[in-house]
C-alpha cells in the first residue's frame, strides 16, 4: 500500500525544480571497463573510496544515449575504463554459465518511476528514463557482467492520478502525464521483451482516486436524486462503491447529501465495492486490457483491504481474478500484498494466487534482520524450510516472494551500525536473494541507499551520482526531507570491486547460475548449523545446491565431513561461488571450511 499514511497530498514540484544543461552527461549504468572484472572479487570488504574528481576514471555514459555508442561498442572495448577499475582476483564463477528458465521464478526489481530516472528535465521520473536504463538492470546478454541481472520488474502505480505515489487512480487504462504516454508504455514493453524481463504492473483494487469518474459520477448523481432511492440501472457507479445514509468508521460524507461513502485509508481513496458484479466486469476489462498489451502479471496492492476485516471474502475476491487474469494469459504472474503475520496471510494462498510477499523475513523486525544483528543463524534456516508447509498446505503450487525492502519500510542500510554494518547490509541482501521462490528487490537497496521515517524519505530519488544537477537525477517527492546516504554513488561504486552494487551484482549472478536457488526444495542440515552457522541444502529436478551463511563476527571453522552434495562428499571442487564481505576469503580443504565474517559459500 502507499504509506499506510492518511495525509497523502497532492503531486506538486519542489519549487526551484531544476533544468538541466543538454551538454550533461547522465549518470547511469556502468563502465564498460567494470566487464573486465569478477564479481569475485567484488565480495571483498573495506571502505569505499570516492575518486578524486572525474579524472579518477571515465565518465559513467548512460545506456542508449547518443555517446554511449551501440552495446557492441561497449561490451567490445575492454580496454575503456581499466584503469579505473581495481584489479580483482580470478574467481569460480567466472566460469559458470548463467542458466536463466522462462517461468514465474524470477528476480524482480522494483521501480518507483518517479523518483528512478528523469528524461526530460522536470525533476519527475518517467518511462523514457526508466527506458534509457533497461540496460542497467537486465541488458539481455548473457555474455556481459555489466548489469544487475534482474530478469523481472515491478512498476509500482503508473496510472493518472493526483497524488506522487499514484496509489489512488483515476484512469486504470492509462499512463499518467507525468510519466509519458502509452506509446512509451509499449515501448517498455517492447524493450523488456528484448531482454528477458517480465513486466508486472501494480494493480490498486482496493480503492480508486476521488478524483475517478466513477466516483465523480455516482456523488453527483447522489446530489440530483435528493430524498430518492439510488438505482443502480439509473447510476451503475453508485453500487461501484460502498454509500451508506449512516456513518461508520473510515466513512466521509458525500458533499451536498446526508450519503456518506467508506474510505479506510484516506478521505480521497474511497473504497471499491468488490461485489458488485459490474465493477467485476470493469476490473476483468482492465486485466485483459493490459495482459493484451504485454504485461506479465500483476502485484496487487492491499489484498486484506478488499474487505477489511473479513479474509474469506477477501479470499474469495483473489480467487475470481486469479481465475480471469489466468484464463487470459496462462502464464500471467500475481503476487499480493497481505500485511499480516504469516500464518494470517499464509491463507491467502487458497485463493491460488502464485505469490504472496513474505513479510515474515523482510523490514528491520524480519528474521533477515534480526539473524544478521545477532539472531542464532538457525532460524533463517528452520523457517525457510517451515516454509514449504506453512504455504504448502493452502497451494502446492505456490511461489514463494521473499523480499527485504519496499516502498513502505525504512530502507535496510539504515538497520545496522557500528564497524561491521557494511558487511552486514551486505549479508543481509544475500540472504534475501538466495531465498526460493521470486526474489524482489527494491531500487537503490542493491547501493545501500538510505531512507527511513515518512514515506517520502523511502522513496528518495535513485542515486546515480551524488550530484544532484545531473541529468537524469530526480527531485523525489516534494515532501521528502534531506536524505543523507551512507554509502557512495553508483557513480563511484560501479568502479569499487569491493563496493556493496558489486556485492549484490554477485549474488544475483550466482542465483542465476544455479536455478535450484529459486526452485529447490528446501531442507535445514541441522548438523552443521547453529548460533552462527545456517546450512540449506535445495533439490530440484534430481540437482542439489548448498548453501552455507556465515553471521559470526570473525573467522571460524566448519566441519564438513561427512556433508554430501550430488552423491559425492563435499571437496574444494564442490565449490560452485562465494560471497565475501572483508579482504579474507573462504578456504575449503582437508573437509573444513575456513569461512570469515559474514560470509556465504555456495557447494554444487
Amino acid at each position: 500500500m502507499d504509506g499506510q499514511s492518511m495525509n497523502c497530498g497532492k503531486r506538486s514540484v519542489k519549487s526551484g525544480s531544476r533544468r538541466r544543461k543538454n551538454g550533461e552527461r547522465v549518470t547511469a549504468v556502468f563502465l564498460a571497463g567494470c566487464i573486465l572484472f569478477s564479481l569475485a572479487g567484488c565480495g571483498m570488504g573495506g571502505t569505499a573510496t570516492v575518486p578524486a574528481g572525474d579524472e579518477a576514471g571515465a565518465e559513467i555514459v548512460p545506456a542508449g544515449s547518443e555517446t554511449a555508442g551501440t552495446q557492441e561498442e561497449q561490451r567490445t572495448d575492454e580496454n575503456a575504463g581499466e584503469s579505473a577499475v581495481p584489479d580483482a582476483a580470478e574467481d569460480i564463477t567466472d566460469a559458470i554459465p548463467l542458466h536463466i528458465i522462462d517461468d514465474n521464478y524470477r528476480t524482480y526489481y522494483e521501480v518507483f518511476v518517479y523518483s528512478f530516472y528523469d528524461s526530460d528535465g522536470d525533476g519527475i521520473g518517467d518511462l523514457q528514463g526508466l527506458i534509457s536504463q533497461l540496460d542497467y538492470i537486465n541488458d539481455g546478454d548473457d555474455a556481459t557482467d555489466t548489469d544487475l541481472g534482474c530478469n523481472g520488474i515491478w512498476l509500482m502505480p503508473i496510472g493518472p492520478s493526483p497524488t506522487y505515489h499514484k496509489y489512488d487512480v483515476t484512469d486504470y487504462c492509462d499512463i499518467d502525464a507525468a510519466y509519458g504516454t502509452l506509446a512509451d508504455f509499449k515501448e517498455l514493453l517492447a524493450e523488456c521483451e528484448k531482454r528477458g524481463i517480465k513486466v508486472i504492473m501494480d494493480l490498486v483494487l482496493n480503492h480508486s482516486s476521488s478524483q475517478n469518474p466513477w466516483f465523480q459520477d455516482a456523488c453527483a448523481y447522489l446530489r440530483e436524486l435528493g430524498d430518492g432511492e439510488p438505482d443502480a440501472a439509473e447510476c451503475p457507479t453508485f453500487e461501484y462503491y460502498h454509500f451508506s445514509k449512516e456513518q461508520g468508521a473510515g466513512c466521509y460524507a458525500v458533499e451536498g447529501t446526508d450519503w456518506y461513502y467508506e474510505a479506510q485509508f484516506w478521505s480521497e481513496m474511497p473504497d471499491f465495492n468488490l461485489d458488485s458484479e459490474a465493477l467485476r466486469a470493469e476490473i476483468e476489462e482492465i486485466a485483459k486490457y493490459w495482459l493484451d498489451m504485454g504485461v506479465g502479471g500483476f502485484r496487487l496492492d492491499a489484498v486484506k483491504e478488499f474487505y477489511t476485516g473479513n479474509p474469506e471474502k477477501n479470499i474469495e475476491f483473489l480467487g475470481w481474478f486469479a481465475d480471469v487474469v489466468k484464463t487470459q494469459k496462462a502464464d500471467a504472474y500475481l503476487v499480493g500484498e497481505a500485511w499480516l503475520e504469516i500464518s494470517d496471510y499464509a491463507k491467502y494462498y487458497e485463493s491460488g494466487i502464485d505469490s504472496l510477499f513474505n513479510f515474515a523475513f523482510a523490514d528491520k523486525d524480519g528474521i533477515i534482520s534480526k539473524v544478521v544483528n545477532g539472531s542464532p543463524a538457525s532460524r533463517y534456516g528452520l523457517e525457510s524450510e517451515s516454509l514449504q508447509e506453512t504455504f504448502g498446505q493452502y497451494n502446492e503450487n505456490y511461489i514463494d516472494a521473499p523480499f527485504y525492502t519496499n516502498h513502505d519500510m525504512g530502507r535496510s542500510a539504515g538497520y545496522y551500525a557500528g564497524e561491521n554494518s557494511e558487511k552486514q547490509t551486505k549479508l543481509a541482501g544475500a540472504m534475501n536473494l538466495l531465498m526460493s521462490g521470486s526474489a524482489f528487490l527494491y531500487y537503490g537497496e542493491e547501493l545501500g541507499m538510505k531512507g527511513s521515517g515518512k514515506d517520502e524519505n523511502k522513496r528518495a530519488p535513485m542515486y546515480w551520482s551524488k550530484d544532484p544537477e545531473k541529468e537524469g537525477m530526480c527531485d523525489g517527492p516534494a515532501d521528502m526531507d534531506e536524505v543523507k546516504m551512507k554509502f557512495d554513488s553508483l557513480e563511484e561504486q560501479a568502479q569499487e570491486a569491493d563496493s556493496v552494487y558489486q556485492y549484490y551484482k554477485k549474488v544475483i549472478k550466482i542465483r542465476n547460475q544455479n536455478p535450484e536457488i529459486a526452485r529447490g526444495e528446501v531442507e535445514y542440515l541441522e548438523q552443521i548449523s547453529g548460533d552462527s552457522f545456517c546450512a540449506l541444502r535445495k533439490t530440484w529436478e534430481g540437482s542439489e545446491v548448498i548453501l552455507i551463511f556465515h553471521t559470526g563476527e570473525g573467522t571460524e571453522e566448519l566441519d564438513l565431513q561427512g556433508l554430501m552434495v550430488n552423491g559425492e562428499a563435499v571437496s574444494e571442487k564442490n565449490m560452485r561461488g562465494t560471497l565475501e564481505t572483508g579482504e579474507e576469503r573462504i578456504v575449503v580443504a582437508d573437509g573444513k571450511a575456513a569461512m570469515p565474517a559474514y560470509s556465504v559459500l555456495v557447494l554444487k
